[in-house]
């Protein structure tokens, strides 16, 4: 299955043309100078640069790919969760593009195409995961997802756990705001962490004695602020003690639930996906985590197919087209901002 994929969900416009699982192409338009000033992303500016970007990503993909577009096999496209106004750039041209070339269009979740990215293989097509094995457990962190997702098969998933209010992104960008750290924050603070002491400063775990799978990020926001803004805080002396603290409280409060999550559902794998999944040091932790279980770990073959990229969203394509699950009435297709795994509405 030769198969081009376009993702507009937030804030980077992405192409792929994929064979299969392999990843023969995967254009990725970032925007994030064009949101910086504004410590975060600005809707009608991130579909204006949609507009902008994606008809050259299309055209880069294909050449890249060495493919003309008669010969694709189906168009992919995502359609939730995600910003409605941007969402609705790639599902427009994506319809557009399955009507004039006469191919089958393939709607994906954009929390799928994440839970899955470990499955997309190089060009080559090494990497990818040979002998999967159900149920596995996913870790999804993301700038606007924190979740944890029982893979039962392909196709089918349950979400067993999910942010009640900022996910693990937002309170980096929020943090890293009050720290005058520019956006994003997740990589500016992992960075600054490598020179701190993460015993310095003592941060609520949040969701510490809570008896369900669920995250909660707003209480450690709040107590970042009082910390920060307190007049014996000296952010030229405690800048990266801190940023060490702060990810340390991240690390453990995801590591408890994804142990709960292992002692409730015995996984036979566990895939990470999601930006916030970059960080070496929550990947680490959770594959120290799992080999308490001597439990696989998955993580896609690049850290590209960490953040947002439509090369992801060709991986679920690829067996969804194997299922022949392709929206029956293209003109029917509409965003969803508000998906929510396992849903497949169309």
């Amino acid at each position: 299955m030769l198969i081009l994929s376009i993702d507009t969900s937030c804030d980077e416009t992405s192409v792929a043309i994929t064979e299969d699982l392999r990843v023969v192409a995967n254009i990725v338009s970032s925007q994030i100078e064009l949101h910086k000033k504004w410590g975060g992303v600005v809707p009608s500016i991130a579909k204006r640069a949609h507009r902008e970007n994606l008809e050259p990503a299309i055209k880069e993909a294909l050449f890249q790919a060495k493919v003309e577009p008669e010969n694709l096999d189906a168009i992919a496209v995502t359609y939730g969760p995600g910003l409605a106004i941007a969402l609705e750039v790639g599902i427009s041209r994506a319809k557009e593009m399955a009507v004039s070339l006469n191919k089958p269009l393939i709607a994906v979740d954009h929390m799928e195409a994440h839970l899955l990215s470990a499955f997309a293989e190089d060009s080559q097509g090494k990497f990818g995961i040979e002998k999967p094995q159900f149920p596995a457990l996913g870790l999804l962190v993301s700038g606007g997802h924190t979740e944890l997702v029982l893979m039962k098969d392909y196709g089918k998933y349950e979400l067993v756990g999910q942010t009640l209010d900022d996910a693990v992104g937002e309170c980096f960008d929020k943090v890293a705001k009050l720290l005058g750290l520019g956006y994003p924050g997740g990589a500016i603070i992992s960075k600054m962490a490598t020179e701190g002491n993460p015993d310095k400063f003592r941060l609520p775990v949040p969701m510490i004695n809570s008896k369900d799978l669920n995250f909660s990020y707003s209480g450690l926001k709040t107590a970042c602020r009082s910390i920060i803004q307190d007049s014996s805080f000296d952010i030229k002396v405690d800048l990266s003690d801190f940023c060490a603290s702060f990810e340390k409280t991240i690390i453990k409060s995801l590591l408890i639930k994804l142990s709960t999550a292992i002692e409730i559902y015995r996984p036979k794998m566990i895939l990470l996906g999601g930006g916030v999944i970059s960080s070496k040091k929550i990947q680490q932790a959770v594959k120290e985590e799992a080999t308490k279980d001597k439990i696989p770990v998955h993580i896609p073959f690049s850290g590209s197919l960490l953040t947002d990229n439509a090369a992801m969203v060709g991986a679920v394509a690829y067996f969804k087209a194997k299922r022949k699950d392709f929206v029956k009435d293209i003109d029917a297709l509409d965003r969803i901002p508000g998906l929510e795994i396992g849903e497949n509405v169309y």
